[in-house]
């Protein structure tokens, strides 16, 4: 989760036109080239949404029932494997539509996506297994990697909370396993529950969801920056290894709500469809930076790093990713994706959001 000072939003809560069930049902060909973007885009939005849904619900079903000395990796490890194999589902969803459902659902965003850290910043929380202060995907992730956490993150955590630090650990009783099942785990099916139900009436504004997508392309580079440990604020994933791939899942949900908009870019001429061309080649570049790696963790972070980075420092995998998101995301320079990405917005006549 980011805070956010660019409007990395894909949806917006408009008034009730645009989306009823009567244009719905009405023929495809009927449609303008904008309905059936906005169609598009709300379709993509409530199926991750529904996936959400799902994977949060398999992750409360896997969890052991209670018993006297809780559970852990190596005595319920089928359970876990579970239950970690549903967080990665959750997240790879979440990710993909993240700014909608952190502009129209502030509170739930906080609730379902905030770090440790972020959480700690309001006072101390003495239980991490029921459903107040610590909650959401994260404080189930640092349980579920309990024991394999990687020693940077832990040794962030301890060094700049202080007193509020708590390790992170298995539920070590029958009171800790009872409620990790039935109040963390619950709070986070019901808050995603609630983003579900809430999204399925609302109508969209294209002008805020062409433009989240440009705006999701600075998350990248802030997530990357913030892997570095220089800022006040560690990587999002750090427990199960998977800031990554949460970062390819944020291109990919921006690659697929931009692909509502190629319809109607394309259909206005051959100066905007180079345009949309030039789109998609920043898309193949991101891709083509991803590829030189393997897994869902990020590259090791050179211990001299500094931004922008020494040649040395960005001659390694770390340090081309970072260079690569960082030219990408450069507005200013002719030819990038986030530049291109403006010209196409400005021939639709899409204007941002102040």
């Amino acid at each position: 989760m980011l805070r956010r000072a660019f409007p990395v939003v894909l949806v917006s809560l408009i008034s009730a036109v645009g989306c009823s069930s009567s244009d719905e049902s009405s023929p495809p060909a009927s449609k303008s080239p904008q309905d059936q973007a906005t169609l598009a885009v709300k379709a993509y939005v409530q199926t991750n949404l529904d996936a959400l849904v799902a994977a949060t619900e398999e992750i409360a079903a896997a969890a052991p029932a209670p018993d006297a000395d809780g559970w852990s990796a190596a005595s319920d490890a089928a359970a876990v494997e579970a239950m970690r194999a549903s967080w990665r589902k959750a997240r790879v969803a979440y990710e993909r539509v993240e700014g909608a459902i952190a502009v129209l659902f502030p509170e739930l965003d906080v609730a379902t996506d905030e770090r440790y850290d972020g959480f700690l910043a309001e006072g101390p929380d003495d239980d991490l297994f029921d459903d107040q202060g610590v909650i959401g995907v994260h404080a189930i992730e640092r349980i579920l990697w309990a024991d394999s956490a990687p020693a940077r993150a832990l040794s962030f955590e301890k060094t700049s909370l202080g007193a509020k630090y708590s390790p992170p650990a298995f539920p070590a009783n029958e009171a800790q396993a009872r409620a990790f099942k039935e109040k963390l785990c619950a709070r986070l099916v019901a808050d995603t529950k609630k983003m579900q139900s809430d999204f399925a009436p609302l109508a969209l504004d294209l002008s805020t969801a062409y433009h989240g997508v440009i705006g999701s392309m600075a998350e990248q580079v802030e997530k990357a920056d913030k892997a570095t440990g220089k800022s006040d604020s560690a990587e999002e994933s750090r427990y199960a290894n998977f800031t990554l791939a949460d970062m390819r899942e944020n291109v990919e949900g921006g690659r697929q709500i931009y692909a509502a908009f190629a319809p109607w870019i394309t259909s206005l001429g051959p100066e905007a469809k180079a345009e949309h061309d030039a789109v998609l080649a920043g898309f193949t570049r991101l891709d083509a930076a991803y590829a030189k790696l393997s897994g869902d963790a990020l590259p090791e972070v050179p211990a001299t790093w500094t931004t922008p980075p020494s040649a040395t420092d960005a001659a390694t995998p770390f340090g081309q990713l970072f260079s690569s998101l960082t030219a990408e995301a450069d507005e200013k320079r002719d030819g990038s994706l986030v530049h291109s990405m403006g010209a196409v917005a400005d021939r639709l006549r899409l204007v941002a959001t102040p």
